[in-house]
């Protein structure tokens, strides 16, 4: 009996180890991937995978912690964790939010926001292409595209939650940071989230982009760290040119998070520069020299 014991102890054990070791690039010091080019993979087939659906917000989004409080199974706080990061090729796509070690205060500010993480239905992400949909080489260096969510944080959340079969539809970003200055991390940076559709980088090197879907416009996605801003209430759902800005805390914990990246500052732009449709604007009142002041203070 006690062999028995001990043999099923070891399993457990096992087990409990690859799951962890599986979900543990939703850590955010995954982030440190962005300091390489990026890895691409081919894409597995698409797994079905349910998600709580989450109320839509009215009016102004509730604060984070009123949110994980009402909703524990869709945004939960990271906790310290020991495991190791296996290859980004091999990391399937998590089923549900997983603990995660937050990163060490960058360059002894001191400064690190609070930080959660949030489940995206596999329908709204994908892998990164490994080639074009020619069949030609995709080796572009990472760029940082910043957007905003035009809705609140939460109806931001609630729609990576919904799945999308229809390419049209499917949305994400790989991190959200809320009004407060909040981060929240949703699609893990070695994952290609639809931030940007019909896109171009302009850069030192020309034209970049990259069309995976024959079907579809190149985009810069295949290589595109995609982070939002939550939108102030007064520019929410509104066509308007501009609105109240953001506050000092996004601002604060939008250049601690790119300062992670090790993303160059020539590499960084808006979806505003990238789109191509001509109906993209974001991130609207955006307040650049602010942000690149904040940028220096963490790199």
């Amino acid at each position: 009996m006690m062999k028995q014991n001990i043999l099923f102890l070891i399993v457990v054990l096992t087990i409990t180890g690859a799951i962890t070791a599986a979900f543990g690039l939703r850590n955010n010091d995954s982030l440190d991937l962005l300091r390489s080019p990026p890895k691409a993979v081919d894409p597995p087939p698409a797994e079905a995978n349910p998600f709580p659906e989450v109320a839509a917000s009215a009016g102004a989004a509730p604060s984070v912690n009123d949110y994980v409080t009402a909703n524990p199974g869709v945004v939960s706080p990271q906790v310290p964790s020991t495991t190791a990061v296996p290859s980004p090729a091999l990391a399937p796509a998590p089923a549900e939010p997983s603990p995660a070690a937050p990163a060490p205060p960058s360059n002894g500010t001191g400064y690190q926001p609070p930080q959660f993480q949030a489940a995206v239905h596999p329908t709204n992400f994908g892998e990164r292409y490994a080639q074009d949909a020619l069949g030609q080489p995709a080796s572009n260096d990472w760029i940082i595209v910043l957007h905003e969510t035009v809705g609140s944080g939460m109806s931001a959340v609630n729609t990576f939650q919904t799945p999308h079969p229809n390419d049209a539809d499917q949305v994400s970003y790989h991190a959200l940071i809320w009004a407060d200055g909040t981060v929240v991390y949703l699609v893990p940076p070695e994952k290609r989230a639809f931030g940007a559709g019909n896109s171009v980088f302009e850069g030192d090197r020309g034209t970049e982009t990259v069309r995976t879907n024959p079907n579809l416009p190149p985009s810069v996605n295949n290589f595109a760290y995609h982070i939002s801003l939550e939108t102030p209430p007064d520019g929410r759902e509104s066509k308007n040119v501009g609105h109240s800005g953001y506050t000092q805390a996004q601002y604060k914990s939008l250049a601690w998070l790119v300062a992670r990246t090790g993303v160059p500052e020539n590499r960084i732009t808006t979806h505003r520069e990238v789109d191509r449709s001509g109906n993209r604007a974001d991130p609207r009142s955006f307040d650049n020299f602010s942000f690149q002041s904040m940028l220096r203070l963490y790199r």
